[in-house]
């Protein structure tokens, strides 16, 4: 199964979650930030519907496949920063 972390950093003046190297907006605080995530993981893991999906990959090829709607990844919220 698959796993998603949403890591709590400074960022543009606030802080944001961090999946991989995409930031999330900036919010205010600290707070609203690790809020924002721990809503982001719970939506992460709800399952939808079977959809066809189209996307490219890194070589610029473009894919078909049908996502199981069901195949949800297991996500968490890591925030080591301090108040």
């Amino acid at each position: 199964m698959a796993h998603v972390t949403y890591d709590i950093v400074e960022h543009d003046g606030g802080f944001a979650y961090k999946v991989g190297d995409v930031f999330s907006e900036t919010f205010p605080t600290h707070q609203a930030a690790h809020d924002a995530a721990n809503a982001a993981a719970r939506r992460q893991q709800v399952g939808g519907r079977d959809e066809a999906i189209e996307y490219q990959d890194s070589k610029g090829t473009w894919h078909e496949e049908q996502a199981d709607g069901g195949d949800r990844p297991e996500a968490d919220v890591e925030d080591d920063l301090k108040d």
